[in-house]
C-alpha cells in the first residue's frame, strides 16, 4: 500500500508543485477575507485606507521574496523579463489576465447554479457585483490618480480601464455637458451565447448594481440610468447601454 504523506517533506515532485499552486490560492482567499472583515468591522472608508496600505506593502514583499527564490531579476519592483516584453506582448498578457478574470466569474456562477439553481446563482452574482464594482472603481481611481469628485470626464476615463475594457468593445456617446451614454458594443459573454444560438443572458439585475455602484464610487454625485440591458430588447450595435448624468446642484 502506498505510503500516505504526513508532512510537506514527504511529498514527491509533482505533489509539491500542486501544493505550491494551492498555497497561492489560499493567499488570494485570505487576502480577500481580510478586506471583507475589515470592511464589515470598520466600514468602507477605513477598509479602503487599510487596503491601500496593505496592497502597497504586500506586492513589494511578495515580489521580492519570490524573485529571490526563483532567481528572477527585478528592476524597480518589476521582473526584468516582463520589462523586456514588447508593448504588443504586454497587451496580449493584459487581455489573457482579463479573460481569466471573466472565466473565474463564470465558473463561480456555474458552481452555484449547478448546486443550487439559477435564482441563487443570480442572487449571489448581483451581491458580488455590489462589492466588486466599487472596489474596481477605487482601484482605477488610485491607478489614474483621479482624486475626489472627478465628474463625468473622470468616469469616462475610468470606464476605459475596467477589466471588461480589455476584452469587450465599448463606446461613449456624448449627450451634452451634463450626460453621456456608455454602450457595450461587443460583449464576450453575450457573443459566445449568440454563436451557440442561445438567447441573451439576462444580466440587467447585475448591471443595475454594477454600473450604478461603479459610477457612485468614482463620483457620488453621478446618476446612473439603464437605457437597455438583456432581457430588454436592444439594437444590433450594442448589448447594453447606460446613461450617466451629473445634474447641476
Amino acid at each position: 500500500m502506498k505510503d500516505v504523506p504526513r508532512r510537506i517533506d514527504d511529498l514527491n515532485h509533482d505533489d509539491t508543485l500542486k501544493l505550491i499552486v494551492d498555497f497561492f490560492h489560499r493567499i488570494v482567499l485570505h487576502y480577500g477575507l481580510w478586506y471583507a472583515e475589515v470592511r464589515h468591522q470598520m466600514g468602507e472608508a477605513r477598509s479602503l485606507q487599510a487596503l491601500k496600505t496593505a496592497s502597497a506593502r504586500s506586492a513589494g514583499i511578495q515580489a521580492k521574496r519570490l524573485a529571490e527564490t526563483l532567481g528572477i531579476e527585478m528592476e524597480d519592483g518589476l521582473p526584468v523579463a516582463l520589462r523586456r516584453m514588447s508593448t504588443e506582448e504586454l497587451r496580449a498578457l493584459l487581455k489573457a489576465v482579463s479573460v481569466n478574470w471573466l472565466a473565474n466569474d463564470g465558473v463561480w456562477f456555474q458552481a452555484v447554479e449547478f448546486a443550487s439553481g439559477m435564482n441563487n446563482a443570480k442572487r449571489c452574482n448581483d451581491s458580488c457585483w455590489a462589492h466588486f464594482s466599487p472596489l474596481e472603481a477605487w482601484s482605477i481611481r488610485q491607478y489614474l490618480g483621479l482624486g475626489e469628485r472627478p465628474g463625468l470626464e473622470g468616469l469616462k476615463r475610468a470606464l476605459g480601464f475596467r477589466l471588461y475594457a480589455a476584452i469587450n468593445v465599448q463606446s461613449i456617446v456624448d449627450e451634452g455637458p451634463d450626460a453621456f451614454m456608455f454602450q457595450m458594443n461587443k460583449c464576450r459573454v453575450q457573443a459566445a451565447r449568440k454563436r451557440k444560438g442561445l438567447d441573451d443572458y439576462p444580466c440587467k439585475s447585475a448591471g443595475l448594481v454594477e454600473y450604478a455602484e461603479f459610477a457612485r464610487a468614482i463620483d457620488e454625485r453621478i446618476v446612473t440610468e439603464c437605457v437597455g440591458c438583456p432581457p430588454d430588447p436592444h439594437p444590433e450595435e450594442w448589448f447594453c447601454a447606460w446613461r450617466f448624468s451629473l445634474p447641476e446642484a
